[in-house]
């Protein structure tokens, strides 16, 4: 009898352990492609120029681009909010709200009062809000909302039993009004958002506002979310006019809905294909930029065939000092490549964009770093156009202006607990 105890026991602590084993490494999986090929093409993978490029993008990433949109560039929280809430007012019939991050303030209050207002004429207004990201919310803002006839639903609400879905986080920004104007970015419901970004506590942020075919994308990215929340499946006119899916610009673009997944992520390989497929220029701004050793070859095989590679992301005015360590320790290997590396100095850069060869964007959710990629939902527009890649270059020559670029030399020469500090937020870049 004592040695079945003893066996029971032996056997109980092995399962905690390999139970502690599968939570770990479930929660520190990374990205699997180390390289882009094209066997038989001497050209190499399609550039982004190349009638290939929006094909392979979307064999590969599930990511159709339409012809026929319209594409607006918003800056900062003065750019992106008076369009907003004005299109909010304009509703007639729908409005579809997903949010990450939201906070008590100025920004939460608006959007609450816009939203009661459209709810009580009469407008089916749904709000969906990560269990985590949102949590600082009041209760009280939730009651008003419902007693207005707001619709509130949260996702993956952290509970005992849900904690194997901790750390897939819905970090998506979706805003649809009518099924026909839609607006992604980074932006949340929190009052650093407000102002210029060239200002302290004023975060520098990038979101776009779009109409067309792509807007129907971004409302089944919303669908997606409300079904897993409430059971929801939203289809049918209300939701998705068919007058919506008609051109109304001259933009080809597509929405790239990314999700958590096991292996590789549509995220990672439309990273992969899109530094693979640069050829004279790829400017990044990110605000967590921690890219993982496959994404840093491919930065600095980006370089050694001749593309003007570089990068802003945030400065010491960050938000998350163990992510703005971590990815500093990336910061030898790349600099040593040729990657130009500057870091925002105002403010908190929050910007989630990317342009290739003045031509292939995309303004967004997703960061640079492992939690986007393998992890979180995120929501990013993509773009195929001469004039948007160019005012996008445009929208990064300027951020230089208020960024210091980091230089090898005085690089290496940061006091020792610096070094200490990244070294030991480097151990955890795959939780960032």
């Amino acid at each position: 009898m004592t040695f079945l105890k003893y066996a029971g026991s032996i056997l109980l602590v092995l399962l905690v352990l390999v139970l502690m084993l599968i939570g770990i490494l479930s929660v520190t999986r990374t990205h699997t492609v180390e390289q882009v090929i094209s066997d038989g093409d001497e050209g190499g993978p399609p550039h982004v120029r190349d009638p290939l490029f929006a094909k392979t993008i979307e064999l590969h990433t599930g990511t159709h681009i339409d012809e026929g949109n319209f594409v607006d560039i918003l800056l900062n929280g003065e750019g992106t909010y008076p369009p907003l809430w004005n299109d909010i007012a304009s509703a007639k019939s729908t409005i579809t709200v997903q949010m990450y991050f939201s906070e008590p303030g100025a920004v939460a209050d608006t959007m609450a009062h816009r939203l009661m207002e459209r709810a009580r004429a009469g407008v089916r207004v749904l709000v969906l809000l990560d269990a985590f990201g949102s949590g600082p919310l009041k209760k009280e803002w939730i009651e008003q909302l419902e007693a207005a006839g707001v619709e509130v639903a949260w996702l993956r609400p952290l509970r005992w039993y849900t904690l194997h879905q901790a750390s897939q986080r819905s970090h998506a920004r979706v805003v649809v009004v009518d099924g026909q104007i839609g607006y992604t970015g980074g932006f949340g419901l929190a009052d650093y958002w407000l102002g210029d970004g060239h200002s302290d506590g004023q975060w520098r942020e990038t979101s776009v506002k779009f109409g067309g075919p792509t807007v129907a994308a971004l409302q089944a990215a919303f669908a997606a979310g409300w079904a897993e929340a409430t059971g929801e499946l939203l289809t049918g006119d209300m939701f998705f006019p068919w007058p919506a899916l008609g051109k109304r610009g001259d933009v080809n673009a597509g929405l790239m809905h990314t999700m958590p997944g096991i292996g590789s992520t549509a995220a990672e390989r439309f990273l992969s294909l899109s530094l693979a497929g640069a050829r004279k220029t790829l400017y990044i701004a990110n605000s967590y930029f921690v890219p993982d050793d496959n994404l840093k070859r491919l930065l600095i095989a980006a370089v050694q065939r001749g593309v003007d590679v570089r990068v802003i992301t945030a400065g010491r005015k960050g938000d998350v000092k163990t992510t703005w360590y971590a990815g500093r320790a990336m910061y030898d290997e790349l600099l040593e490549g040729g990657v130009r590396i500057y870091e925002y100095q105002p403010s908190m850069m929050h910007a989630k964009t990317m342009v290739v060869d003045s031509y292939w964007s995309t303004v967004g959710s997703m960061n640079f770093d492992n939690r986007s990629i393998s992890f979180n939902n995120e929501s990013n527009i993509v773009v195929l156009n001469e004039g948007f890649g160019q005012r996008m270059d445009g929208i990064f020559f300027d951020d230089l202006k208020y960024s210091k670029e980091i230089i090898l030399e005085e690089f290496r020469k940061r006091p020792l607990k610096e070094k200490l500090l990244s070294w030991g937020a480097e151990r955890l870049s795959r939780l960032l």
